[in-house]
C-alpha cells in the first residue's frame, strides 16, 4: 500500500508547536515528588504504567495505542486498554508528541474515569524526555499533561546537543558489563540529558533513559532497571506486545475494511485484570534480547543520519472520532488547570 504522507505543516503550525513546547516546559519538575521515590526499595510503589503505539503492517496511518498497568514489584499486568487510532498529521522531527500524546492522554483519562483504582503511580513511555532538541520530548509532554511521574525510555540515541553515536560512544557501551551499569549522556552544553543503561546482563544494546516529569534522573534509571526482565522495561514491553496482539485480533480476520473497523470499535474498551492474573502467553519463554525484535522496524527508532524517524509516516486522529481532531492542533494539548 502506498504511503499517504501528509504535507509538512505550515510554518505557523511549527511555530505554534514550538511555543507550546516552551510554555509546557516551564511546568516540568525534574526532581522526586513522591515518598516512594525517596525509598531505596521503592516501598509504597504498587502500580507502574507503560504506553506504546504499534502500526498495522502495510498501513501508513492506522495504528494501535496501548496502556498497560503492572503491579510492582511483581510486574504482572493488572489492567490493559488498547485503542485503534487513525493518524492524520505528518511527522516532523522534534514534534513527536503532537502526533501521539493526545491518544496516550486519552487512554490515561479513560483509566481515571473507568478504573481509578488502577491508576499508575508512574508512567514509562517509549521515547525521550529532557533528552530532546528543545528539552521537551514526548515523556515530558505526557507527564505534564497527565501530571503523573513519567520516564522516557528510548532504544536508540537521539543525537542532540553534540551527542553522537560515534566510536567514543560505542567504546563506552562496551564498558557496560552488568545489568544496571550506566554512563551519563552529557551534551556540549555541559548538561546531563539522560543516562545510557545496560538494562539486562545479556543485553548488548543500552537503553537511553531521561526524565519526563516529577522524577529525578537517578530514580528514573534505577526504576527502569528494576522493571526490566529483558532488555525493554516490562511496562513498555507489555504495551507493545498487547498493542500488536490487539491489531492481530481486530484486523486479522476476513471481511471488508469497513467491517473490520466496525468490529474494532465494538471491541475497544479498557480491561481490568485480577491482580493475580498472569501476563499474556506472548511474554512467556522469550529470550532476553527478544525485545530488540531483530533489525528494528519500529519507526520510532532514530535511524542513522536522522535525529528521529517517522513512524511509517503516521499521522494523527482516532478511528472512531476523527472529526474531533484539530490540525493545526490549537485544542489538542490544553494543559491541566
Amino acid at each position: 500500500m502506498a504511503l499517504e504522507a501528509a504535507a509538512r505543516p505550515p510554518e505557523e503550525t511549527l511555530l505554534f508547536w514550538e511555543r507550546e513546547q516552551a510554555r509546557l516546559k516551564t511546568r516540568v519538575v525534574a526532581r522526586d515528588t513522591e515518598a516512594w521515590q525517596r525509598d531505596p526499595t521503592f516501598s509504597g510503589l504498587q502500580r507502574v504504567g507503560g504506553l506504546d503505539v504499534s502500526f498495522v503492517n502495510g498501513e501508513s496511518s492506522l495504528a494501535c495505542a496501548s496502556l498497560v498497568v503492572l503491579s510492582y514489584p511483581e510486574l504482572k499486568v493488572v489492567y490493559e486498554d488498547s485503542h485503534m487510532i487513525r493518524l492524520k498529521a505528518p511527522y516532523v522531527s522534534g514534534f513527536l508528541a503532537f502526533r501521539e500524546v493526545p491518544f496516550l492522554v486519552e487512554l490515561v483519562q479513560r483509566l481515571q474515569e473507568k478504573e481509578p483504582d488502577f491508576m499508575p503511580q508512574v508512567l514509562l513511555v517509549d521515547g525521550n524526555g529532557l533528552l530532546h532538541q528543545r528539552g521537551f520530548g514526548v515523556a515530558c509532554h505526557l507527564g505534564v499533561l497527565t501530571d503523573l511521574p513519567c520516564i522516557g525510555v528510548a532504544k536508540k540515541l537521539l543525537q542532540v546537543d553534540g551527542l553522537e553515536n560515534n566510536s567514543l560512544h560505542k567504546e563506552k557501551i562496551v564498558l557496560l558489563q552488568a545489568g544496571g551499569d550506566t554512563f551519563p549522556l552529557m551534551g556540549n552544553s555541559g548538561t546531563v540529558l539522560g543516562m545510557a543503561l545496560k538494562s539486562h546482563d545479556r543485553s548488548t544494546k543500552p537503553l537511553y533513559v531521561s526524565v519526563g516529569h516529577r522524577i529525578s534522573l537517578e530514580v528514573a534509571v534505577r526504576l527502569t532497571h528494576h522493571c526490566c526482565r529483558f532488555r525493554i522495561p516490562e511496562p513498555i514491553r507489555q504495551a507493545d506486545i498487547r498493542s500488536r496482539e490487539y491489531i492481530r485480533r481486530t484486523l486479522g480476520h476476513p471481511g471488508s475494511q469497513a467491517q473490520r473497523q466496525e468490529r474494532s470499535q465494538k471491541e475497544q474498551g479498557p480491561k481490568a485484570r485480577p491482580k493475580s492474573s498472569p501476563g499474556s502467553p506472548a511474554d512467556q519463554d522469550r529470550p532476553p534480547e527478544d525485545c530488540d525484535r531483530g533489525p528494528s522496524t519500529d519507526p520510532k527508532d532514530p535511524q542513522p543520519g536522522f535525529q528521529e524517524q517517522p513512524k511509517a509516516q503516521q499521522s494523527e486522529g482516532t478511528g472512531h472520532h476523527e472529526d474531533s481532531v484539530l490540525w493545526p492542533p490549537s485544542a489538542w494539548l490544553q494543559s491541566p488547570p
